[in-house]
């Protein structure tokens, strides 16, 4: 059975730290937004250290701060008189108004998405691509399947693209990689284990990293080169949600696209090759 977390907070909110009790009193003052925040986020927040926020995690008896988050998310809907199947739809929407929201939804991180980006470092991510011997582009979860339709995309109009589909394949891969290769790591926390793993390996390799996530100072952001920003808003309860695989779909169709007006040539043609081989297979 699910934790109600604010009961564990109120039961010992006594016990806690003058440091815990600045983080309890943030969560239940803003419970709402922190299910949304990464820890670095939470600590920024409440001006305190990511320790800090680890420590306030262990002291309910949780694992960390992704256990916490969904025991929040959990107690935040038994608070809600309408049960809640996401951030927004409930039980007793009818399917008019669930493919309204779904609607507000996609457009609200494809918009928030669009105003985050940098165009600067769209640039300086595209000199990389183009000038990369290999774009290798990693992914765990459902950010793998974004990862895997991110190859797709550019090969079509390169070769040089890889992607693994086995965590062990990845860390491989990156054990071999070279100074004069790129790796795109796409993962929408930026705190997944895996991830974090093979960006060390990928930087002892010297490659260059540039990563997709939706947190600016999430740790994997901290081994990047370039940091690329979704804007859609995932819960806990809602990994690997369609509105930010699409948000991550759309930066990277950004990317394809600079990237093939900057290879014009050499894109036109592989383009028309790959569309030539794959026609054999219809009908």
């Amino acid at each position: 059975m699910a934790k109600d977390i604010f009961s564990i907070i109120h039961s010992k909110y006594k016990e806690f730290t003058n440091t815990e009790k600045k983080v309890a009193d943030f969560i239940l003052e803003n419970k709402d937004r922190v299910v949304y925040m990464s820890i670095t986020d939470l600590a920024d927040a409440c001006n305190v250290g990511e320790s800090s926020i680890f420590r306030f995690c262990k002291s309910m008896d949780l694992k960390g701060y992704q256990e916490f988050k969904i025991a929040l998310a959990h107690s935040t809907a038994l608070e809600n008189e309408t049960p809640q199947l996401s951030s927004e739809i409930t039980m007793q929407d009818t399917i008019e108004e669930i493919s309204s929201k779904v609607l507000t939804a996609t457009m609200s991180a494809l918009t928030e998405t669009h105003h985050l980006i940098n165009h600067h470092e769209i640039s300086k991510a595209i000199d990389l691509l183009v000038d990369a011997n290999r774009i290798h582009f990693f992914g765990v979860g459902a950010s793998l399947m974004t990862a895997m339709e991110a190859k797709n995309k550019f090969m079509r109009i390169t070769n040089k693209t890889e992607c693994s589909f086995d965590s062990h394949l990845q860390i491989m891969s990156a054990a071999l990689m070279t100074k004069d290769e790129v790796a795109v790591l796409i993962s929408y926390s930026g705190s997944t284990k895996d991830m974090i793993e093979l960006a060390k390996v990928v930087r002892e390799r010297k490659a260059k990293v540039i990563v997709l996530t939706r947190f600016a100072k999430s740790p994997l952001a901290g081994y990047s080169d370039i940091t690329l920003l979704c804007g859609a808003n995932e819960g806990p309860l809602q990994g690997g949600s369609l509105s930010a695989k699409i948000s991550q779909l759309y930066l990277l169709d950004v990317l394809y696209a600079e990237y093939f007006k900057r290879t014009n040539h050499a894109s036109i043609v592989n383009k028309e090759s790959t569309a030539k081989a794959v026609i054999e297979k219809m009908l």
